[in-house]
C-alpha cells in the first residue's frame, strides 16, 4: 500500500498536500460510531420509531462531515522546508519542518511522523514549525524518509493523512573514537606561547568586554580604575598542526575516519590550527573556527563508504 500512495518519489520542496494526497479512513472509534449507528437505525426501523430513526439519521450526517472536516485539515497544507544540523553517527538529528497553508485557516492536531518518531503542532496564517529526532547509525548523507501528515480533527472518528517525501539529504559526521592517543606533533615540532583566557601566569589587563566570565574580572585593579578590568593569560598553545591520513596507518578503514575526526574535535576544542589531508582529494589548509570545523568533519563523512581495495596515494 504505501508502494502506492503519493508521492511515489522523492520531490522538491516546498509540496503542497492536494485532494489526490490526502487519504481519509475511520478510525477505531469510527467503525464503533458506525456499528452503533446501525444497531441504531434497525432498531428504529424495526420498532417503528421515528424519533429513534431521526436521531440515527442526524448522528449519521455528523459522521459524514467530520470526515470532510478532516480531510479539509489537510487541505492545502505545505511542507516548505526542512533543515537539520549534522550530528555525528549514533545521535539523534533534529529535523525541523517549516509547515504553511494555501489560506488562513487555523489547523489543530496535525501530526507530523517520520522514522518512528512524532510530533503534534496547531498551524495558523503565519504558519508553524515542527521538530522530529531522526535516528543515525553511519556516516555520510542521509536521505530524508517520508513524512507523513495525520489528522483526527474534529471529532476523532476519521483519520486523514497525506505524506511529502523531500529530495534531500541530511550530513551525518562520523562519530568520534572514544580511546585516541593524543595530537599528533605539530608540523614545526615547535610550541609557542599565546595570549589566552585561560592558563596560569597573568598576562595583562585590558577592559571588560561583554561575554567575559565573572571569574576573570580584577576587581581590586578595577576599584582603583574606577572600571572594569579583565585579566588575560598566557598559556602555551602548540603550532600548526597537519591531520594526515597516513598518521592513521595500520588501522582498520573506519576507525582510521574515527580517530581523524576525533583529532579534529581535540584541536578545535584546544584552539590549535591544523589542517586535514586526506587520500585523493586536495588538502584542507590550516584555520580553526567552527566553519572550518565542518569543511573537515564533512570531508571525512563523504568518504567512500566501503574499504577501498587499494587506497589511493595523496592528490
Amino acid at each position: 500500500m504505501q508502494a502506492w500512495m503519493r508521492p511515489r518519489a522523492p520531490e522538491t520542496l516546498p509540496a503542497q498536500l492536494t485532494r489526490h494526497r490526502i487519504y481519509v479512513l475511520p478510525t477505531a472509534s469510527g467503525l464503533f460510531f458506525g456499528l452503533l449507528l446501525g444497531a441504531m437505525l434497525l432498531g428504529a426501523l424495526n420498532f417503528n420509531n421515528n424519533p429513534a430513526l431521526l436521531l440515527a439519521l442526524l448522528l449519521a450526517g455528523a459522521a459524514q462531515a467530520s470526515l470532510i472536516a478532516a480531510h479539509m485539515q489537510l487541505s492545502g497544507l505545505r511542507v516548505e522546508a526542512v533543515a537539520a544540523e549534522p550530528v555525528a553517527a549514533g545521535e539523534d538529528l533534529h529535523l525541523r519542518i517549516a509547515l504553511g497553508a494555501a489560506d488562513a485557516r487555523v489547523r489543530r492536531g496535525l501530526r507530523v511522523a517520520a522514522g518512528g518518531h512524532a510530533t503534534h503542532v496547531a498551524l495558523d496564517a503565519s504558519g508553524a514549525s515542527a521538530e522530529l529526532r531522526l535516528p543515525t547509525t553511519r556516516r555520510g548523507l542521509l536521505p530524508l524518509p517520508r513524512l507523513e501528515l495525520s489528522s483526527v480533527q474534529p471529532l476523532g472518528l476519521a483519520r486523514a493523512w497525506g505524506y511529502a517525501w523531500p529530495a534531500q539529504s541530511l550530513l551525518v559526521y562520523p562519530a568520534p573514537e572514544t580511546q585516541a592517543p593524543p595530537l599528533p606533533v605539530p608540523a614545526n615540532g615547535q610550541d609557542h606561547a599565546q595570549a589566552a583566557r585561560s592558563g596560569d601566569d597573568p598576562h595583562h589587563l585590558r577592559g571588560y568586554r561583554p561575554g567575559d566570565p565573572p571569574r576573570t574580572v580584577a576587581w581590586k585593579a578595577s576599584a582603583r580604575h574606577d572600571s572594569l578590568l579583565v585579566r588575560d593569560y598566557e598559556q602555551q598553545r602548540g603550532g600548526e598542526l597537519l591531520l594526515d591520513w597516513q598518521q592513521t596507518a595500520g588501522l582498520p578503514y573506519e576507525q582510521r575516519i574515527r580517530r581523524l575526526a576525533r583529532w579534529v574535535d581535540d584541536a578545535e576544542r584546544d584552539g590549535r590550527r591544523y589542517g586535514l589531508q586526506l587520500p585523493a582529494q586536495p588538502p584542507i589548509a590550516s584555520d580553526r573556527g567552527p566553519p572550518h570545523r565542518h569543511r573537515c568533519l564533512r570531508a571525512l563523512a563523504l568518504l567512500p563508504q566501503n574499504t577501498p581495495a587499494s587506497e589511493p596515494a595523496h592528490g
